[in-house]
């Protein structure tokens, strides 16, 4: 009912926020929203699912129990990253955002419960990317998002209006989706699947 109303709407103001209510009515519920959906697959993984891939590239078991009690920050994180790519499967493949993208991660997160082993993917808390997947799109295309490149303080201002302030993220996720957003977003709207270019939205 919703995406067809908006559907209705004249101009190309109607047209994001149509195709944002379609996706919200199509894509799944839980902490994996949107991972899996090829239309979504150009917008960059988060921690969460970067993480999962770690743990099940087959590392063994003392190492990424090691990684997980690890208590460092962001800088600290990459480094440890870099130091332990040829020892810890699933790192090696890691490119310069990924490796951004989880040290953030992991500076909010961890120490982790090593219990998240037995189910990476369904465990983990929420990354970057399962924030924007999830709020972005109530009110505008993600495309209005992915596309900007801004500061962490320009995010976080984004999030502190009127229009973003009744976000339920805490202050510490909040963080972590500026985090998220300046290392994965200014993507060129060449990148985006047509369907997801309709322009009108902005902050």
């Amino acid at each position: 009912m919703l995406a067809n109303a908006l559907a209705r709407r004249p101009g190309p103001a109607g047209r994001p926020l149509a195709v944002a209510a379609a996706l919200a009515l199509a894509l799944p519920l839980g902490p994996a929203l949107g991972q899996e959906d090829d239309i979504m697959s150009f917008v960059p993984s988060g921690g969460r699912t970067l993480l999962a891939e770690v743990i099940e590239a087959g590392a063994a078991e003392g190492a990424i129990d090691s990684m997980l009690a690890q208590d460092l920050d962001a800088e600290g994180w990459r480094e440890w990253i870099e130091a332990n790519r040829d020892a810890v499967a699933g790192l090696d493949g890691l490119d310069e955002y990924e490796t951004r993208t989880l040290a953030n991660y992991l500076d909010t997160y961890a120490p982790l419960d090593p219990e998240v082993l037995s189910d990476p993917a369904d465990a983990l808390p929420q990354d970057g990317r399962d924030m924007a997947m999830r709020n972005c799109q109530s009110c505008h295309i993600i495309t209005v998002t992915i596309t900007q490149d801004r500061t962490h303080d320009a995010w976080l201002g984004t999030l502190g209006n009127p229009s973003h302030v009744e976000i339920e993220l805490s202050e510490e996720e909040r963080d972590l989706l500026a985090d998220y957003l300046v290392v994965n977003a200014g993507i060129p709207i060449e990148q985006v699947p047509p369907a997801l270019r309709a322009g009108g939205a902005s902050y």
